[in-house]
């Protein structure tokens, strides 16, 4: 399994989190969070999308990617 780019990894795991945190609005829960999950489990190897969102943040602070910004491309 090829672990996926560092400024990759951090960008689903911020989204889906956010996401998460804003909760359902009034059509419901935004359905982006169902394909963010199945996106984070694939590329850590897992089906548990806590596990995935762990392991996620362990790869990136080994990656020394745990800051936002810190190798994030100059234009978004």
């Amino acid at each position: 399994m090829l672990k996926p780019h560092p400024t990759v990894l951090r960008r689903l795991v911020e989204e889906y989190e956010a996401l998460t945190a804003a909760g359902s609005g009034p059509a419901g829960p935004d359905p982006r969070i169902g394909d963010l999950a199945y996106t984070l489990c694939v590329s850590t190897g897992t089906r548990d999308v806590r596990h995935a969102l762990a392991t996620a943040r362990g790869w990136l602070v080994t990656a020394g990617q745990d800051t936002p910004g810190v190798g994030a491309p100059a234009a978004v």
